[in-house]
C-alpha cells in the first residue's frame, strides 16, 4: 500500500463533511471582534502587558521547564493559586494549562468507580470527554432541568448505585448564553449528598461581585468544585480549579493531566493574577459590557429574535449552509461573526454566535444589527 492510499479514508471523511456543510477551516482575524471570548477587552490590557514585562525583567522564565511535581513549580504559579483561592472564596486553587484539560482532569480523577456523573446535555465537550474517559458511570440530563438531574440520581440509586453523584454544569452556556439554575442544582446536590461541579468559563470576570462568577455564593462549600478559565474574560490563558483543599491535594497526587504535563508558563500565571486585580479594581468594564448586552438584546428583539440576556447571543439559523452564508456576508462587511454548526451545537440549530466584548462600541453593535437585518432578508 502506498502513502496516498493510506490517506484516502481521511480525504473521504473530509469530503463527507464538506458535502454536509460541516467542513472546518482556519481563518485569520479580520474585522470588528464579534467572535472572541475577550469579553472585558483584557487580552491587550496595558496593565497586564506591563506586569508580564516586569516579570521578565525580574527573571521570570518564559517556560516552566517541567511538570509541577518536578522543577516546573514556580513561585508565580503558587502566588496565582493563593490569590485565586482568596479571590473566589475557596480553600485552594490549582492552575492548569487550559479549560479543556482542566475539565478532563477533574472528571477523570475526582469521580470514583461506583460514582455517577450527571452531565447537562449542553455542557462543554471537554466535560463530556472527561466523563466518558473516567471511571464513574455517566448519564446526560435535559438542559437546565434540575428535576431531570434529580430523577437521574434517584434512578441510579434505585438500581443499586452506592457511590457519590457528581452534577456537572456550566454556569453560563457557551453557545446559548443562558444561565444554569444553580440554586436548584445545589439543592439537588445537598439532597443526594452529591458534588456540584460548575464550569464558570463564560461567567468568570463578567458576573458576580468583583467578577467572581455566577457560582460565587457556592464556592467554599465541601461539595462544590468550580472551574474558572483564564483565557476568556481574564484575557490570558490557562484555567483555575477551586475546591476544598483535600480535593486539590488529591488532584496533585492522582491527576495524570496535572502530574505528567509541563506546567503552564509562569508568565501566564502573572498575567492571570493581574487580571484578577483588574476585574476587582475596574467594575466599569462590566458596566460597559452590560450596556452592550442590553443594546444587542433590544436590536435583536426589533428583528424578532430572542435575546439571551448575556454577552453570548445566538442567532439560530437552522440550516448549515445558510448559517455559513450569513456569517461570510457579515465578515465581508467587516464584522467578524462566526457560524457554528453541528456537532458543536445540536442538529438543526446551526447559528451565528454573536459575542459581545469591549473590543467594540455601541455604534459597532448597532451597525452589526443593521447589516444583519439586510443580510438575513437577502439570505431568505
Amino acid at each position: 500500500m502506498n502513502g496516498k492510499a493510506l490517506l484516502e479514508r481521511y480525504e473521504a471523511m473530509l469530503s463527507g463533511l464538506a458535502r454536509r456543510n460541516r467542513l472546518r477551516i482556519l481563518s485569520s482575524r479580520s474585522g470588528l471582534d464579534f467572535a472572541s471570548n475577550d469579553y472585558l477587552g483584557l487580552a491587550r490590557s496595558k496593565r497586564m502587558a506591563e506586569a508580564v514585562t516586569a516579570a521578565l525583567a525580574a527573571g521570570t522564565p518564559v517556560g516552566a521547564t517541567g511538570s509541577r511535581l518536578l522543577r516546573g513549580n514556580a513561585p508565580e504559579h503558587e502566588a496565582l493559586e493563593a490569590k485565586a483561592a482568596k479571590f473566589f472564596g475557596a480553600e485552594r486553587a490549582l492552575f492548569f494549562g487550559g479549560g479543556y484539560v482542566a475539565n478532563f482532569a477533574v472528571l477523570t480523577t475526582l469521580p470514583q468507580k461506583g460514582d455517577l456523573i450527571v452531565l447537562d446535555r449542553l455542557a462543554h465537550a471537554s466535560a463530556h470527554e472527561g466523563a466518558r474517559a473516567g471511571r464513574a458511570e455517566m448519564t446526560e440530563a435535559a438542559h437546565n432541568d434540575a428535576a431531570a438531574v434529580d430523577d437521574a440520581i434517584q434512578a441510579w440509586r434505585a438500581k443499586g448505585g452506592a457511590g457519590h453523584a457528581w452534577i456537572v454544569v456550566e454556569s453560563l452556556y457557551s453557545m446559548d448564553g443562558d444561565r444554569a439554575p444553580l440554586g436548584e442544582l445545589i439543592a439537588v446536590a445537598d439532597r443526594h449528598d452529591a458534588f456540584l461541579f460548575v464550569d464558570e468559563a463564560h461567567a468568570t470576570g463578567v458576573y458576580g461581585p468583583d467578577g467572581r462568577g455566577l457560582a460565587h455564593d457556592l464556592e467554599g462549600r465541601d461539595n462544590v468544585v468550580v472551574l474558572h478559565t483564564c483565557g476568556k474574560a481574564l484575557g490570558a490563558s490557562g484555567a483555575l480549579v477551586t475546591a476544598p483543599r483535600v480535593l486539590c491535594d488529591y488532584l496533585v497526587n492522582r491527576c495524570r493531566p496535572f502530574i505528567y504535563a509541563t506546567a503552564p508558563s509562569p508568565l501566564m500565571a502573572v498575567a492571570a493574577a493581574t487580571a484578577l486585580d483588574i476585574i476587582a479594581d475596574e467594575p466599569e468594564r462590566r458596566e460597559r459590557l452590560a450596556r452592550l448586552v442590553a443594546l444587542a438584546g433590544k436590536r435583536a428583539g426589533n428583528l424578532g429574535l430572542p435575546a439571551s440576556g448575556s454577552q453570548i447571543l445566538p442567532i439560530i439559523v437552522g440550516d448549515n449552509a445558510r448559517a455559513m452564508v450569513l456569517a461570510q456576508a457579515l465578515q465581508a462587511r467587516g464584522f467578524d461573526v462566526r457560524g457554528i454548526r453541528p456537532p458543536t451545537v445540536p442538529e438543526g440549530t446551526a447559528r451565528l454566535r454573536v459575542s459581545l466584548t469591549l473590543n467594540v462600541s455601541e455604534d459597532d453593535v448597532s451597525a452589526l444589527f443593521d447589516a444583519l437585518a439586510e443580510e438575513w432578508e437577502r439570505a431568505r
